[in-house]
């Protein structure tokens, strides 16, 4: 369900003349870090032509009418929570009828409840060397759990690249502006990259990164799985696969005929969607209405459509369309966790990564740049 809150400042509260609002509920999940989390946009608008630019100087977020604070982010907090970002050691700066989208990561205290709503304080510093403040913003919090699914892949070491918590990334600070709609369809979504023992993405014996085939990538060609049971409400094959780090023209399209590449889509339930993307040419193994199994065979790992190396892209949204989508949060039921990566390590560069002892981790979502290891299928 699509939630939409707005606060305008008034007078008496919070003489700000911005327009707030989040336009999608956040819904609580528990990360890889075994901590709760909730991850949403703080869209800010100032409003009036004559204002001049305005400047957040910090931001508090608070439970309900709480009055101490569940997270305060400073002014040089916001500069790197921001789009469009500021210049390098620049403050956040909203020009007169211009909007920032301020991208909220916050981590509950552990064994405390998820709040029922959320509420925002921001002091504006303005051209008149005068402070205006914003108080409100009020934000339901969706309670529904998010949704457990098996593995898209089938064994193996893969690093979730782009993953949740990365405001920076492709994925989550990608905003789609689609017929009259803002949506981030790819909010919670994963690049799974496949990983050997040692966190390199490419087989031993590559000597020129810039020149190597789709088979030299570890991942290439391994088996994508129905995370459940499901009905496939879109699909395409047959679209060309691009050499790996190759130079990528730009996408015709913001919809998964411009993005995906060879692609499958689920409907795992009513409003739950489960995208599928850049698999291997002549892979994909169902149609559109097909009903499917968890852990059935969809296809094998690719790297068709906007992709600049073989890898899995993972999502689960709002509605079968990429364009005018929601990104949802998700849990695997089972994973091992083995530690953090760098993109660089993947690359051999660098301190060589390390594994950390394999933990097992349940209802989780892997968080940004952590590699994983699905159970081997029974």
């Amino acid at each position: 369900m699509l939630f939409c809150w707005t606060s305008l400042a008034t007078a008496q509260q919070a003489l700000a003349p911005v327009e707030a609002r989040v336009p999608f509920a956040p819904a609580a999940f528990v990360g890889s870090d075994e901590l709760m989390h909730l991850a949403y946009e703080l869209h800010l608008t100032s409003i009036y032509g004559d204002t001049g630019p305005l400047m957040p100087q910090g931001l508090d977020v608070y439970a309900g009418d709480s009055g101490t604070p569940l997270a305060g982010f400073s002014a040089i907090d916001l500069a790197a929570m921001s789009r469009p970002a500021p210049a390098e050691h620049a403050p956040v700066t909203i020009e007169a009828g211009k909007r920032v989208v301020i991208y909220v990561w916050l981590t509950l205290p552990a064994g405390s409840a998820v709040p029922h709503t959320l509420r925002h304080r921001i002091a504006f510093a303005t051209a008149k060397h005068t402070t205006e403040l914003l108080d409100g913003v009020r934000v339901p919090v969706n309670t529904e759990a998010p949704m457990l699914i098996g593995p898209p892949l089938r064994g193996g070491l893969w690093l979730a690249h782009e993953g949740p918590g990365n405001a920076h990334s492709h994925h989550w600070g990608s905003l789609v502006a689609v017929n009259g709609q803002v949506t981030i369809p790819q909010r919670y979504a994963l690049d799974l990259v496949g990983v050997d023992p040692q966190g390199h993405a490419m087989r031993a014996g590559v000597k020129d990164i810039g020149k190597t085939r789709h088979a030299d990538w570890i991942g290439y060609g391994a088996d994508v799985l129905a995370v459940a049971d499901a009905v496939v409400r879109d699909m395409r094959d047959g679209q060309v696969e691009h050499p790996p780090l190759s130079p990528q023209s730009e996408p015709e399209s913001l919809t998964a005929h411009g993005l995906f590449g060879n692609y499958v889509v689920l409907e795992l339930k009513p409003g739950v969607y489960a995208s599928y993307a850049h698999l291997q040419r002549g892979s994909v193994k169902v149609r559109a209405g097909e009903r499917v199994r968890r852990g059935q065979l969809l296809g094998r790992l690719g790297q068709s459509g906007n992709s600049a190396a073989p890898h899995l892209h993972f999502q689960l949204s709002s509605a079968a369309t990429f364009e005018g989508s929601e990104g949802l949060p998700f849990a695997f039921d089972h994973f091992d966790l083995l530690g953090p990566e760098t993109e660089p390590q993947l690359f051999g560069q660098g301190e060589p990564w390390k594994s950390a002892t394999p933990r097992q981790h349940q209802a989780q979502l892997p968080l940004n740049d952590v590699v994983i290891e699905f159970p081997a299928p029974r």
